[in-house]
């Protein structure tokens, strides 16, 4: 495990913003991390990077309590943007690639290869002010990224993005992946959760509501509901069914008819369906 939370709480007075976390994140993995407004997932990301110090429990990273040294190897892009809006991009981008440790010449050369990627090596001298909230987040992204961190953490990274841009940056988040990042990606986006994580947290009123693979997580609360696909037996007719996996007597009864079938699947719930149950305490 490149990272453990272990026993985790965190109170703010007589507020309870995390209760007894406990979690493991693989290596190599993109991990979502999930919950509502409020529910504590911002304070979590804060004491993994050390901007707000646990009341109990501690960090692991790669299987030592996590250090100042080790936080400056993470790449963590915050839901609140944090770029100086006076500053010219490229004066910038090369500030903060140089605090996260590269040299002067390090950070040019990665900066020139991520500006073009992205396809803004006009933008170099424009002020951050002058550009659009979309296009601050391209900046953002990179310069949370150009140090070539093992473990990125990324909170609602798709904000502000058209769908063009969005598409650019999950493209770019597998990319990383492919490389060895491991990622957490912290989102209401329950489409993205499907599409680019492998494992989850639910966390729901300070509380860990459940952890796991998504397809494990998606298979748990489905209805084992299966979409068999068929034309009848005198070739003229399609039809879509849903029926019960384990109940076997109606898919009998289908194909005792003589049909022919084009498809068989499980149907799995949408993660959005699983969020909205879990939170609202339905099973």
């Amino acid at each position: 495990m490149i990272l453990e939370i272990k026993d985790v709480c965190k109170s703010f007075g007589e507020k309870v913003a995390l209760d007894h976390i406990n979690l493991e994140i693989p290596e190599g993995q993109i991990f979502g991390l999930l919950g509502p407004n409020g529910a504590g997932k911002t304070t979590l990301i804060r004491i993994i990077n050390r901007i707000t110090i646990p009341s109990q429990g501690e960090v692991i990273f790669n299987g030592r309590p996590i250090t100042q040294r080790d936080v400056e190897k993470i790449g963590y892009m915050p839901e609140e943007r944090g770029l100086y809006r006076k500053m010219k991009v490229g004066d910038q981008a090369m500030y903060l690639a140089q605090l996260k440790g590269l040299s002067e010449a390090q950070a040019m050369a990665e900066l020139k290869k991520w500006f073009k990627r992205f396809e803004i090596q006009n933008w170099w001298d424009k002020k951050i002010e002058e550009l659009s909230k979309g296009m601050a987040q391209k900046v953002q992204f990179i310069t949370t990224v150009v140090h070539k961190p093992k473990l990125l953490i990324l909170d609602e990274p798709f904000s502000g993005f058209d769908p063009v841009n969005a598409d650019l940056i999950r493209k770019e988040i597998l990319r990383l992946k492919e490389e060895g990042a491991t990622i957490i990606l912290s989102t209401h986006n329950m489409e993205s959760v499907e599409e680019l994580c492998d494992s989850i947290a639910l966390i729901n009123q300070s509380k860990l509501v459940i952890t796991g693979r998504v397809e494990d997580i998606r298979r748990k609360y489905g209805n084992n509901n299966v979409e068999l696909v068929y034309t009848d037996e005198d070739g003229r007719h399609t039809e879509i069914v849903s029926v019960e996996k384990d109940t076997n007597t109606t898919l009998k009864e289908i194909l005792d008819r003589g049909v022919t079938v084009n498809s068989y699947r499980e149907l799995m719930p949408r993660m959005n369906d699983i969020f909205i149950k879990l939170v609202k305490g339905e099973e």
